[in-house]
């Protein structure tokens, strides 16, 4: 594996794609390539701090996914409170580290025994200052932008902002998250953003991959990051 090169972004977002055409292809049920995804994801929390990635956002569950088969979709949510369940019991190990977790979206949609779990995830690793993973869950790009929206309508109704008042500063503090990503990566091969940071990620180097999210592996995100270090980046300016 090549080593990585000194110029690693500081904040890195991640569209986990292909997890059930993993399952397929080894004749599994859906839920299972999700089961191998999320021990993927353990994995890159380990290759982000060896690498010194300082942020990472991963896109592991959209609004639209909430639409998916019973029988799926009851799997999913106790591969999610299962995880949780393994966060909570490290959490000491992950304060020691320095690690804050964040569940950006509309989380409030989960079951409770889900967002119970987010809820204290985020509570017991907010003072942590020196890594952040950000998982989008129930997430979706323009839902950010509206409920975002909404909340400086609701301060412009109460006399508490002015609409001139209004600049890209404080709408981004207005969003799930106030962090852009200097590089987003997409497993599967399909070569779009699907909503994913439509205001942070403005500015994004994007790199697409064909291996599926199970099969990726940190020679991957070393690839990823070299060639985001060879890249030019201008924002905006010839």
């Amino acid at each position: 594996m090549k080593p990585v090169k000194s110029n690693v972004p500081r904040h890195i977002g991640i569209i986990l794609d292909g997890n059930r055409r993993f399952a397929k292809r080894l004749m599994m049920k859906p839920w299972k390539g999700h089961e191998f995804g999320a021990e993927k994801i353990e994995k890159l929390m380990n290759w982000a701090e060896e690498l010194k990635i300082k942020e990472m956002t991963l896109y592991a569950f959209s609004i639209e996914n909430f639409d998916r088969p019973k029988e799926e979709f009851n799997m999913l949510m106790r591969i999610f409170k299962e995880s949780f369940d393994k966060v909570l019991n490290r959490i000491d190990e992950i304060n020691k580290k320095g690690l804050r977790i964040r569940f950006i979206g509309r989380i409030e949609m989960f079951p409770e025994k889900v967002y119970s779990r987010m809820k204290k995830i985020m509570e017991l690793t907010k003072n942590n200052k020196k890594y952040f993973i950000n998982f989008a869950m129930a997430y979706g790009g323009r839902a950010e932008i509206i409920d975002a929206t909404k909340k400086i309508a609701n301060e412009i109704k109460k006399g508490k902002l002015k609409p001139e008042q209004i600049n890209e500063e404080l709408f981004g503090r207005n969003l799930y998250l106030n962090s852009d990503p200097d590089l987003i990566i997409r497993t599967s091969g399909e070569q779009r953003i699907s909503g994913f940071l439509l205001w942070q990620g403005s500015y994004a180097e994007f790199y697409f991959i064909k291996k599926l999210w199970p099969e990726f592996e940190k020679e991957d995100l070393v690839k990823a990051i070299n060639d985001y270090s060879r890249r030019d980046r201008r924002f905006g300016k010839n």
